[in-house]
């Protein structure tokens, strides 16, 4: 079921499928998913934008969070920038469940460059609603 979910979400995520994010592995509560980073993505400094590493992230998050079929939404984030991104890096955000409650779920992401250097931390809790994703046939 949970990589059933991400398909549908994937399919209907125009933003996540313009970053190029390419699902590696899902499981319940778990995300990995990968991204290459191309010359647009590049802010006035020659490194990536942060916004496009906390997209990454959040990617990563949703697909966690929802991988249920649980309807859930963001409801705090944060990220911490540890190293630099340049173009042509090779992003990997993997997304793990800290806690699975009723109402809400708290996940740790961690996004690591092509050398397995960890180039940014991410912490997500989501609000657990009472719909699911989609429907279950």
């Amino acid at each position: 079921m949970a990589k059933k979910v991400v398909a549908h979400m994937m399919e209907h995520d125009l933003f996540s499928q313009w970053l190029g994010i390419e699902v590696l592995e899902i499981k319940e509560g778990y995300s990995k998913i990968k991204m290459t980073i191309r010359k647009e993505m590049i802010n006035g400094f020659g490194i990536v934008h942060g916004g496009i590493a906390f997209s990454l992230a959040d990617s990563a998050f949703a697909f966690a969070c929802n991988n249920r079929n649980v309807l859930s939404v963001a409801l705090d984030t944060s990220i911490n920038f540890i190293k630099p991104v340049h173009v042509e890096d090779v992003l990997t955000a993997e997304a793990e469940e800290l806690h699975n409650g009723k109402t809400t779920g708290l996940y740790h992401i961690t996004i690591s460059n092509q050398k397995n250097h960890q180039v940014a931390l991410f912490k997500g809790l989501c609000y657990r609603t009472d719909k699911e994703l989609m429907s279950v046939k």
